[in-house]
């Protein structure tokens, strides 16, 4: 039998073991708990305290180096954007398209993109599509960076990248706006549902009388008429929770030919488009409208010689100045031959954000999509952008990824 002391000694053995077992489970189901969950709010000091959310920015952009006091949580705002690597702000104006699925999330990885753009080639059927959304929001949760829009141009029957889902007919082929809407309504429902956040449309340009190069994607040509079906179909992606973005500022329908096939002149004077081609731009703009899609077209005010996307009269005072348009300009595809017949993809890349475009629409291939960002980013290094221009263009791409819950 034990004398008294040796008892106490196993009994103070026995205690010391089990606190420190106790704090191992804890430390390991901690660690579990932040591996494997979203970051809630922050430990609270007193059970009558009230909760402190932090806000999806302020838990991936790095804290200050010094100046915090311990346990402050950092906050989303300027101060926590101006702490944003200048590599990670650039990536946020990329919107790249790829050729498969197998590269997708490994690019994802590796730079911090705004948005990722879904074709054809990255479709099976539903089921693979919602794996791969899936699998891109938990690639960029694992890389701590800021979830990608995940976009796809759905303009309806034969024009949609997904085929069998709405909309089941091309604007051309629609009785109504209220046909449009309900249409629309239909998509955004669908593909919400599969993991997709944004479209590249509505097609709001004005059609000719004798006809259009842009051919069923031209809804009517009658402005008013566009610009009740801009307005419908804007409403009815707003109401589900998915982004659109109108093309083609400022007006593609009266082009020579579609700028998928070569560079495309428009022979309407700034006033002759403020006539007919803009109004149901402005229609979309008042029903809120998060994006608009810059055209590549030609025009008579820059001598036929610089794209809009690529021009500051186009993608600043009209847009900005004229128009009072808040959200994200997007470019049309910068891999497009109206483009790339006339600069190489990292030099549109530039000009765009040079001339005020926020996002960089790239469909490939992967090294031209590379080049662009390295361009970019080096432009911004040297001042060619400058810091502020880039700042704007990021605030504006965060702010509507806010609006349409992707980020808090």
């Amino acid at each position: 039998m034990l004398d008294p002391a040796r008892r106490s000694q196993l009994l103070l053995a026995l205690l010391v073991a089990l606190a420190l077992g106790s704090a191992v489970v804890g430390a390991v189901l901690g660690a579990r708990e932040s591996d494997e969950s979203d970051p809630g709010p922050l430990p609270q000091a007193g059970r009558d305290e009230p909760k402190t959310r932090v806000s999806f920015l302020a838990r991936i952009v790095p804290p200050p180096a010094a100046g915090r006091k311990s346990g402050t949580p950092a906050r989303g705002g300027p101060a926590a954007l101006a702490r944003l690597p200048l590599e990670r702000k650039v990536a946020q104006l990329f919107a790249f398209g790829f050729e498969g699925t197998a590269d997708i999330a490994g690019r994802l990885r590796r730079l911090d993109l705004g948005a990722v753009v879904l074709g054809r080639q990255n479709y099976t059927d539903e089921a693979q599509l919602a794996a791969l959304t899936g699998a891109l929001r938990a690639t960029a949760r694992s890389a701590r960076h800021f979830p990608p829009f995940v976009l796809t141009s759905q303009e309806g029957g034969d024009l949609n990248t997904l085929p069998g889902l709405p909309p089941s007919a091309p604007p051309a082929d629609l009785a109504s706006a209220a046909e449009a809407g309900a249409e629309a309504l239909a998509s955004g429902r669908a593909l919400r549902r599969l993991g997709v956040t944004g479209v590249l449309g509505p097609i709001v340009d004005v059609g000719l009388g004798s006809g259009s190069a842009l051919g069923q994607r031209v809804y009517s040509d009658d402005p008013e008429e566009v610009a009740a079906y801009a307005r419908r179909t804007v409403e009815a992606y707003r109401s589900t929770r998915v982004f659109s973005s109108a093309a083609h500022l400022p007006g593609l329908g009266a082009a020579d030919q579609s700028t998928q096939d070569g560079p495309a002149s428009v022979g309407l004077e700034l006033d002759q488009l403020r006539e007919r081609d803009l109004i149901p731009f402005e229609a979309a703009i008042a029903a809120g409208v998060p994006g608009l899609t810059l055209a590549h077209g030609l025009y008579p005010f820059s001598d036929f010689t610089v794209p809009a996307s690529l021009s500051p009269a186009v993608a600043t005072r009209l847009l900005r100045d004229e128009l009072g348009f808040e959200g994200v300009a997007l470019t049309d595809d910068l891999a497009d031959p109206a483009i790339s017949a006339l600069y190489t993809v990292p030099d549109a890349a530039v000009e765009a954000v040079r001339a005020g475009a926020d996002m960089l629409v790239i469909s490939g291939p992967s090294g031209d999509q590379q080049a662009a960002y390295v361009a970019v980013l080096q432009a911004v290094r040297s001042g060619r952008i400058s810091r502020a221009r880039l700042d704007e263009a990021l605030g504006r791409i965060l702010s509507v990824k806010r609006d349409y819950g992707l980020i808090r």
